[in-house]
């Protein structure tokens, strides 16, 4: 227990020093390494793991609605990028630029794509010619790299692994219908499988995506009380498409363009995971996601039968789960404090007076409750108890949200709240970017979304007192 005590209080506490925690937890669990390269981490393997199983979860849900995966070069032409303007106007303070070709100036600089629509669209210039061709559902996996002044290992980087959906349709309609059923999928992910409650609406004209008729987000509450912008869905209406001079044939034989969506979801949904869930004894990663579901531990492994019950039951439980063995010379204690740090959701027991009793013990991570259970039902109840883990998360973190929100009727309400109180803040607003502009200024706040469902409230602007509409979650955030 010493080594489990010593290993525990490697770890900074959160409430001493957040930043710090949040740094200990991704060395410590192996989640990352730095490199040379400034803003760029090596991920290491048990963090790409994760990034793993949350890209099968997804890239399988993308395919059952008819996306197709596809892959676009990393480098862009300067004169592609600057088809539109608002767009590469968003993005010339991020942008990386390739110069040189082996040792001759190349003719025209490269842009390392930051995001991919005008590549997209350049492709889809060539390939749609008639309505019969839409909808066009594509996606790629890739990394990105947007040339960050600060960077912190996950939550900003200067090159960066997501999924980028981009679509086009041969309505308005169907194509906006596309941006929020994305959302839906990345929300749904985001609480059934990740067990992050996530606020869905849209974003503020200033806070949404360059190029972008209209952004919507979802907005999750991190451990201490800041926002992170967890995924986004951007419609676009036919603005690129007019730009690069997409179009088809409509039903009426009439030349037409297409309307487009994008959407995507980052690597920084691990640090969203680590932020929301984990503690001071290190990740508390969710059952869908973990990259160990269960690991058994032998308790006096030395001892005759128990080290092959071990490995019987790893065997059972890898039909179903994701299980390992821990069968090295490590101290049970040490085991226990390890697996933890690495958030494991469920650890197993079995020793000796198990055997006998044809028991193992069960311990939640979430709470550290041993639960003993039969081994002829075993399967089912490892199912049950990583259910209760992920309901048990989900519910710790609605708690803080919950607990974490307030309301403001004024500025100076709203900013002895945000210098004081960490986390949400509802608040009217009556549309004037001037004073969503003054918010930030005075309160340090900026707009995290106008949520779903309060489209008809009304009341007075928090910041100018006149008539407004719009209810808006402000906040600190990632």
């Amino acid at each position: 227990m010493a080594e489990q005590k010593k290993m525990v209080e490697a770890i900074t506490p959160m409430e001493e020093d957040f930043a710090q925690w949040y740094t200990d937890i991704v060395k410590k669990a192996e989640l990352m390494d730095y490199s040379s390269v400034r803003g760029c981490m090596v991920i290491e393997p048990y963090g790409w793991a994760i990034w793993e199983n949350i890209r099968d979860y997804l890239d399988a849900r993308f395919k059952e609605l008819g996306h197709e995966n596809v892959s676009m070069p990393l480098f862009i032409p300067e004169s592609l990028l600057n088809k539109e303007k608002e767009h590469v106007q968003g993005f010339a303070p991020e942008v990386a630029w390739v110069t040189t070709g082996g040792s001759e100036k190349l003719p025209e600089r490269l842009c390392v794509r930051p995001t991919s629509e005008t590549l997209f669209c350049e492709h889809y210039a060539r390939v749609i010619h008639s309505w019969r061709d839409l909808p066009k559902l594509y996606n790629q996996w890739c990394s990105v790299v947007r040339w960050e002044k600060t960077t912190r290992p996950f939550l900003r980087s200067v090159e960066f692994h997501w999924q980028e959906g981009h679509t086009m349709h041969e309505t308005e309609e169907d194509a906006r219908a596309e941006t929020l059923r994305m959302l839906d999928v990345y929300a749904d992910f985001c609480e059934k499988q990740l067990a992050i409650p996530v606020l869905r609406g849209q974003k503020t004209e200033s806070e949404k995506f360059a190029g972008a008729v209209a952004t919507y987000t979802i907005e999750a509450m991190m451990h201490d009380g800041k926002a992170l912008q967890s995924g986004t869905s951007h419609y676009f209406g036919d603005g690129f498409a007019r730009a690069f001079n997409v179009t088809f044939q409509g039903r009426d034989n009439s030349l037409c363009h297409p309307f487009q969506t994008s959407w995507g979801m980052s690597t920084r949904i691990i640090g969203g995971i680590i932020m929301t869930h984990g503690d001071d004894s290190g990740l508390v990663l969710p059952p869908a996601v973990a990259p160990i579901q269960v690991m058994i531990v032998p308790v006096a492994q030395h001892k005759p039968g128990v080290l092959d019950k071990a490995k019987e039951i790893e065997t059972r439980l890898k039909q179903r789960f994701r299980v390992k063995t821990d069968d090295s010379d490590q101290s049970p204690g040490w085991k226990f404090a390890q697996y933890e740090m690495k958030g494991v959701p469920l650890r197993l027991e079995i020793g000796p007076k198990d055997i006998e009793k044809n028991q193992c013990v069960l311990v939640r991570r979430t709470d550290r409750e041993k639960v003993f259970v039969p081994l002829d039902n075993l399967e089912d109840a490892v199912a049950e108890q990583l259910e209760r883990v992920r309901n048990d998360m989900y519910e710790k973190a609605l708690k803080n949200r919950e607990g974490k929100t307030y309301e403001a009727k004024s500025l100076d309400e709203m900013k002895e709240i945000a210098d004081s109180k960490p986390g949400f803040i509802r608040a009217m607003w009556c549309g004037d970017p001037a004073c969503e502009e003054k918010l930030k200024e005075v309160a340090g706040v900026s707009s995290r979304c106008i949520p779903f469902g309060h489209e008809h409230e009304h009341g007075a602007c928090v910041c100018c007192g006149k008539p407004a509409e719009k209810l808006v979650y402000w906040g600190k955030a990632y």
